[in-house]
């Protein structure tokens, strides 16, 4: 493709007054187009390919008559989108699905353009998902969900709504019953979760690259010590198991699981696995340097982005506001129980009764938007790594904080 550099049109202005509804407005006004057909490629989720094609031929059928349409969708992991796309930017999906945290990277690379109806997509949409489609308070994509991130599942035939508010409370009643519950250790991802609510933090610096993090620090009213024997602690306890999604779903089924931390994209099938004991909540609070402390979250995001090298960017633009709009969020909700960002969807009483989406709401009190460099996921492993094994080199807890912390804010 060619970067081709956009006069303003009518069309604009269209754009900024018809998406503030629940489809876009007619294109009367659009130029001339300098063919006949208007050729498009979508990247998105290989599981949802049936969804996205209805979107598509819904699409297609709002303009019928005002282009000829061929549009390919191709199926691309939302994860390593922006991998593929660098490979070969001019050539890439006009249109295309990824996850928020390939936003500051896509936008270096010039591969998105600042979104421009930003205001008609901030009115519509809920503030974290806009703050997650931004770079420096600009808008540089469209939100389509606002569901990843991760809650607590928990199984109602163990645990009352009194129990699930203390993490040390629900270990001790899975112990009682020769029972776990669970948590991902070896992702960072997960892990922010026990030092997000103590006054540690950690985060992008301005570069955009690096990473600052105090998760060693020594002072405050917790610290990073603090935390360190709190996971040892949780480790050796034995009604706590650490495991990946895939060990929480067959501990799941397998009954030995009774409760864990994750999220929406395995509520079919723990809710197959509970029947009537399901339940979802936000997370518990955690015993901490003698406090009680509130577990937090990472928060994540889908978004949808118009490749600024498009031939046909305008209609780009119009279709990732199709894939985006209130109406194909309560579809793709519907249909892949995904939760809208879309402020209208997320309230519809549908969405609202879904046990694992009111959890994550919950939750979003408590969670962040996840903006983290690439070296904070290794040294982070290491550290929880260690502590799972019961600290078997003996080395002091600020020592390991101290390396963890090293590693993470490396240039």
């Amino acid at each position: 493709m060619k970067r081709k550099i956009l006069s303003p049109v009518l069309l604009l202005t269209v754009l900024l007054f018809g998406c503030q509804k629940n489809t876009p407005a007619p294109l009367e006004e659009v130029q001339a187009p300098d063919s006949d057909t208007v050729s498009l490629t979508v990247w998105g989720a290989a599981e949802d390919e049936e969804l996205l094609r209805e979107i598509i031929g819904g699409f297609e059928q709002q303009y019928r008559g005002q282009a000829d349409f061929q549009i390919t969708y191709q199926p691309q992991s939302e994860s390593s989108c922006t991998n593929a796309l660098m490979a070969d930017l001019e050539n890439g999906a006009d249109v295309f699905a990824f996850a928020d945290d390939q936003l500051n990277t896509l936008v270096a690379a010039g591969a998105l353009d600042p979104v421009e109806n930003a205001e008609a997509v901030r009115a519509s949409n809920l503030p974290e998902a806009v703050l997650a489609a931004s770079v420096n308070d600009t808008l540089y994509a469209l939100p389509l969900t606002a569901d990843n991130g991760y809650f607590l599942y928990y199984d109602r035939q163990y645990f009352s709504q009194e129990d699930i508010a203390s993490l040390d409370r629900m270990l001790d009643i899975a112990a009682e019953n020769g029972k776990k519950v669970s948590m991902d250790w070896s992702s960072g991802w997960y892990l922010y979760a026990l030092f997000g609510n103590t006054g540690l933090t950690v985060g992008l610096n301005d570069d955009g690259i690096t990473n600052y993090c105090t998760w060693n620090s020594t002072d405050g009213k917790i610290k990073g010590t603090d935390v360190a024997q709190a996971m040892l602690e949780i480790a050796a306890h034995p009604g706590f198991l650490s495991t990946d999604d895939a060990g929480f779903v067959e501990g799941v089924r397998d009954g030995t699981i009774i409760a864990g931390v994750n999220g929406v994209w395995n509520a079919v099938a723990v809710e197959e696995a509970w029947g009537g004991g399901f339940g979802a909540s936000k997370l518990p609070v955690y015993e901490c340097g003698g406090q009680q402390v509130q577990m937090a979250s990472f928060s994540g995001y889908k978004l949808i982005g118009v490749n600024a090298y498009s031939e046909r960017k305008q209609w780009a633009a119009r279709l990732a506001e199709w894939i985006t709009s209130e109406e194909n969020q309560k579809l793709r909700f519907a249909k892949r129980g995904q939760g809208p960002s879309n402020i209208a969807a997320a309230s519809s009483g549908e969405v609202q009764s879904a046990p694992a989406i009111t959890a994550l709401l919950e939750q979003s009190e408590y969670s962040c938007v996840q903006r983290i460099g690439g070296n904070y996921w290794e040294p982070v492993t290491a550290f929880a790594e260690e502590l799972l094994a019961g600290n078997p080199t003996g080395k002091g807890l600020q020592e390991q904080l101290d390396v963890m912390v090293e590693g993470i804010t490396a240039p």
